[in-house]
């Protein structure tokens, strides 16, 4: 990639990267926002978007060969925020083979016998792959919080269930990330940004169009009650959690298209700031390629087949 691209992606997710959160406001954080991109420039992104698909399947190539970091991209949203649809358009190229996704669901009662962290420990990327979790660990500081009546079904010791929990563990994450980045996984987090009135949009559509009722839960609905609950757990979770080496993105999601836009270069600069490369032969290995091709080459034809 040039300079003139480095430079452009640099300037277009600066102002939704957090690396330090102690000042983080999330609502300074306009989720209809389009970073000064006007409708005229949807088309332009969605091809944009189609060259990244492309530059990401080489580098995922290169991060295969050279095996030695591992990539691990963390989405968290509110319901029909666009989760599924952003990790279906950005990541459409990747090789199946180097990639996963792991959705995490509501904790099973052999989960729930181990700490919370099991679970997603058990979902790591190996060194060469990519890892994405579709929703987290941080569900932990988030639907827990906002229903702590989850808490009862942890077993958790009745002495560690204090006014502290909340900030206690995300202390343990923010702890967790920074011993991942330390052994070469290299982490993004997105939490994508939709308002509520657009979240209210989404739902209205996935009930009067049949094609999508199957997206619909009745669940989601009632989440809403616990809007301003939500936001402020997010708030303090990415407040306690973004660093330079696991950053937050807090993406606008009010525009699907936007949105994969930002999703897309993040992930663009991360790749790019590995300095991924296939790996140079030791000068024993090119001579045993050579020598392979000049045996190759020297090999007759093969006579051609005679028909019966």
């Amino acid at each position: 990639m040039d300079a003139k691209s480095r430079k452009r992606i640099a300037k277009l997710i600066a102002p939704y990267r957090v690396d330090d959160g102690r000042r983080f406001r999330l609502d300074r954080h306009d989720p209809a926002d389009t970073g000064g991109l006007g409708s005229e420039s949807k088309d332009a992104a969605k091809l944009w978007l189609q060259e990244t698909v492309h530059w990401l399947a080489e580098e995922q190539e290169k991060l295969f060969a050279q095996d030695h970091w591992a990539v691990l991209l963390v989405f968290q949203a509110m319901d029909a925020a666009g989760k599924d649809s952003t990790i279906k358009h950005v990541m459409s190229g990747i090789n199946p083979q180097g990639c996963h996704v792991t959705s995490f669901k509501a904790p099973t009662s052999k989960e729930l016998d181990h700490d919370y962290l099991w679970r997603s420990n058990a979902a790591l990327p190996e060194r060469g792959r990519i890892g994405i979790f579709n929703r987290s660990y941080y569900e932990e500081v988030l639907v827990v919080r906002v229903h702590p009546e989850i808490l009862g079904r942890q077993k958790l010791p009745d002495e560690l269930v204090t006014k502290r929990i909340w900030k206690e563990r995300c202390e343990d994450i923010a702890a967790y990330e920074r011993y991942l980045s330390r052994n070469g996984v290299a982490i993004r987090k997105f939490f994508l940004n939709v308002s509520r009135e657009e979240q209210a949009r989404r739902f209205l559509e996935r009930i009067d169009d049949p094609a999508k009722n199957w997206k619909f839960a009745a669940q989601d609905v009632l989440e809403r009650e616990h809007w301003d609950t939500y936001m402020s757990a997010f708030e303090d979770a990415i407040r306690a959690t973004a660093t330079p080496e696991a950053p937050w993105f807090v993406v606008p999601a009010d525009n699907k298209w936007f949105t994969r836009t930002v999703v897309a270069a993040a992930i663009v600069d991360l790749m790019e700031g590995l300095g991924l490369e296939y790996p140079a032969l030791a000068e024993p290995q090119q001579a045993e390629l050579a020598a392979m091709r000049e045996r190759l080459v020297a090999q007759p034809a093969p006579s051609p087949r005679k028909r019966k």
